[in-house]
């Protein structure tokens, strides 16, 4: 499955494409347009996602509508993945580590693209005032990253007492964990 995966530059533009907009459909020629490839090379390697069942197809208007089987075996594992190699946030997440001890650092919201109460979460001993300019300096396109920063103890409290956003926030499978010292913790929640 994996050498099904990567073994072409047109397919990996096509998993890239399809998987950081999961709820999008495309057409061929579109697709062509959007990735500058031949429509050849992206037929053949949509034929060959949807073969494996990362893809699905439907007609409309007697165009051909691509779009993402988030059903298929390895979704989430693959969209971290490549949320991860394309997001270029980890100079922000090295700024973010050195400001304190960070036990456990969440990204979401802004950084995956979609709506969420907050884009970060931070855990651990750190200046929050630092964190605060560390952030402005990184805000995307004028967007403010909002941040939800507690120490250790305030959220194993949380955890414990089932907090509905500290519960949300780990139990989503999107989210991308930068950090994590408390794994034995978290994973007593998600058991």
């Amino acid at each position: 499955m994996l050498k099904a995966l990567f073994s072409s530059k047109t397919r990996v533009k096509l998993l890239g494409t399809f998987l950081m907009n999961p709820d999008q459909e495309y057409f061929i020629r579109e697709l062509t347009r959007k990735l500058d490839e031949q429509i050849n090379s992206i037929r053949r390697e949509l034929d060959n996602l949807r073969k494996i069942g990362l893809l699905k197809t439907r007609t409309r208007n007697r165009k051909k509508y691509f779009f993402t089987n988030k059903e298929f075996v390895i979704f989430n594992e693959l969209r971290d993945m490549f949320l991860k190699a394309n997001n270029n946030d980890s100079e922000l997440i090295h700024q973010i580590t050195h400001l304190g001890e960070v036990d456990l650092l969440i990204l979401t919201g802004m950084f995956l693209g979609k709506e969420a109460p907050v884009d970060l979460l931070v855990v651990g001993e750190i200046n929050a005032e630092s964190l605060r300019k560390v952030l402005s300096e990184n805000a995307k396109d004028g967007k403010e990253i909002r941040f939800t920063a507690m120490n250790k103890r305030d959220f194993l409290y949380r955890l414990e007492m089932k907090d509905k956003f500290i519960h949300e926030l780990i139990t989503d499978e999107k989210v991308i964990v930068a950090v994590n010292k408390l794994k034995k913790e978290l994973e007593k929640v998600k058991a």
